[in-house]
């Protein structure tokens, strides 16, 4: 958890994605993240957790859906959503913190 704090403690935006391997859209989020975060460059973080080897911080965040996107700043929540998502709207989402 220590490690989780260091992660949204950014003074950029940070996407996260909480994904579980036995969806079977992984290999897809994983193509529209890789379009976000090239998209972002250096101005967001974007980062993928697994919810399974990550139970405890799934738990403590009421993780139910997946995939989960959730965009922190500053150690604040600024914005969560479970269901898959496009990547220009992940991009709009993520670019309104910048």
């Amino acid at each position: 958890m220590a490690k989780f704090g260091e992660l949204i403690s950014s003074s950029i935006p940070t996407l996260i994605d909480f994904y579980a391997d036995w969806n079977e859209n992984n290999n897809t989020f994983h193509k529209v993240l890789r379009d976000v975060a090239a998209a972002l460059g250096d101005k967001a973080k974007v980062i993928k957790i697994d919810i399974d080897k990550n139970e405890i911080l799934a738990n403590a965040l009421r993780i139910k859906g997946n995939p989960t996107f959730i965009i922190y700043k500053n150690g604040e929540m600024k914005w969560r959503q479970s269901g898959e998502q496009d990547a220009n709207t992940l991009i709009s989402l993520v670019e309104q913190y910048v």
